[in-house]
């Protein structure tokens, strides 16, 4: 079922039978949440005159992503980028997408992707694993630093001439922050008694998604810029993409 690979020069995991590919995650200890230095540095921002319009909403949703806390996240694998509409055919074979402009596009789901979800093989990382996921060892608004993330950082599909010239982070993942990707926790605001071993919060309600910024592209100068950020967590609304975690394969 799995094939170990190297895509783009990085050692990675093959699905056989659907060809998404997987990235192994290594365990490690890290500070989930927007801190106070990451809520400055979007102040800095607003300062310089990034800022295309006022950010008081983003600053009163900080608090949605605290207290930082340290948590402790095991070994797993979860997809290069976010499935395609092709790869999605390979369970769904009827599948139909009206968002996504090619096949090799993100295939984006309305009502949640129960369908998707009741016959894919994987599971949905929690947030804490996605959090981990695209901070890959940093402590920055992304991955690439404290600076404004630009448009040139948005991913719409992922060819083959795309994903070679796409940069990714620590973790050899793509895209992270760009489309709107759904967890498997339940939307509670702020991480206040939250568990510190990377398990989804459960119950009933809506999902919490991460990411976002290639939903709302070509940005309106609204500071879509924001979904980027590795904290950024919302309250599932209209559709999202599904990034799937696995477990690592058992050695032989």
């Amino acid at each position: 079922m799995w094939n170990k690979t190297l895509i783009a020069g990085r050692p990675a995991w093959a699905h056989v039978p659907s060809g998404v590919i997987f990235r192994e995650v290594p365990g490690g200890t890290f500070r989930m949440g927007m801190s106070e230095a990451e809520v400055e540095a979007v102040r800095a921002i607003e300062r310089a005159g990034g800022a295309e319009d006022d950010l008081d909403p983003f600053f009163e949703w900080t608090a949605d992503a605290q207290p930082v806390r340290e948590v402790r996240v095991e070994p797993f694998l979860i997809a290069r980028h976010p499935l395609t509409v092709e790869q999605v055919r390979h369970w769904l074979p009827d599948y139909q997408d009206d968002y996504a402009d090619a096949d090799s596009g993100t295939a984006r789901f309305e009502d949640g992707a129960d369908e998707l979800l009741e016959v894919l093989p994987f599971r949905l990382p929690s947030e804490a694993e996605w959090e981990y996921a695209a901070r890959a060892g940093t402590a920055t608004l992304t991955f690439r630093g404290d600076g404004k993330p630009g448009e040139d950082q948005v991913l719409h599909d992922f060819g083959d001439e795309k994903l070679t010239t796409a940069a990714e982070n620590a973790f050899g993942l793509a895209a992270m922050g760009s489309a709107a990707e759904l967890c498997a926790d339940v939307w509670i605001p702020g991480f206040k008694g939250a568990p510190a071993d990377a398990r989804p919060r459960v119950g009933d309600g809506p999902r919490v998604v991460r990411g976002g910024a290639a939903d709302v592209h070509p940005w309106q100068g609204c500071d879509e810029w924001t979904l980027l950020l590795s904290a950024a967590r919302y309250e599932y609304g209209e559709f999202a993409a599904i990034r799937p975690v696995a477990a690592l394969p058992s050695a032989g």
